[in-house]
């Protein structure tokens, strides 16, 4: 998998003093600066510390299985043009190296509900998904209706890879963060329209060898 985080700090150069720093105790494989500079930190072939507890679908140690890409965002900006541009650079060479599918890059809050938020609400999933390296619910604004509003959402959002809670108020909000981050209420027939649509078109951890 590819998991994508933001540094939470200042700048670009105090994010690779702590991530090149073994007294941290975290690391990553890449950091990718505000004005496009791509640093490359740890091999990818090699184990980094940038995921910690958490979960997806049937990894439960995602540093095992992920390659860690830092961006240099405080996490109140948008993500300048030239990191994107950069972040998608980086993303095609990891998809062709290692064949990752769209659906294995994932956020940090998706994997760790309730602990992280990052990449968060300012990051652009859509166009990763315009590009083949993430993915993106298209159900044209549909809405889906189902007897138990809450079950069924519960079970499609672990059918797509959301399986580190069951807390099913922690489940919405992470799943807005990166799908309907400006969007607020009670659970709907959106929400979950876009989730059985994400669902049915990319099951978690199918055909993995560990599933």
């Amino acid at each position: 998998m590819v998991v994508i985080h933001y540094t939470a700090m200042t700048t670009a150069a105090a994010a690779a003093n702590t991530l090149c720093n073994p007294d941290t105790q975290v690391s990553a494989h890449y950091l990718i600066a505000a004005d496009g500079e791509v640093m490359s930190l740890v091999p990818e072939a090699l184990r980094a510390w940038h995921a910690g507890a958490g979960r997806w679908g049937a990894v439960t140690d995602v540093n095992s299985r992920a390659i860690g890409i830092e961006l240099d965002n405080t996490g109140f900006t948008p993500f300048a043009a030239a990191q994107m541009d950069a972040l998608v650079d980086v993303l095609k060479g990891i998809k062709a190296r290692w064949d990752i599918r769209p659906e294995r890059v994932i956020g940090h809050s998706d994997m760790a509900p309730g602990r992280k938020i990052d990449p968060g609400g300012r990051f652009d999933w859509r166009r990763l998904a315009l590009e083949d390296l993430a993915v993106w619910p298209s159900t044209g604004g549909g809405r889906t209706n189902a007897d138990n509003l809450a079950k069924a959402f519960a079970s499609a959002m672990a059918r797509f890879g959301y399986t580190a809670t069951d807390d099913a108020a922690l489940l919405l909000a992470t799943f807005r963060l990166r799908f309907r981050p400006w969007h607020d209420g009670p659970l709907d027939g959106v929400d979950l329209a876009m989730i059985t649509d994400l669902a049915s078109r990319f099951p978690v951890d199918v055909n993995a060898a560990w599933a």
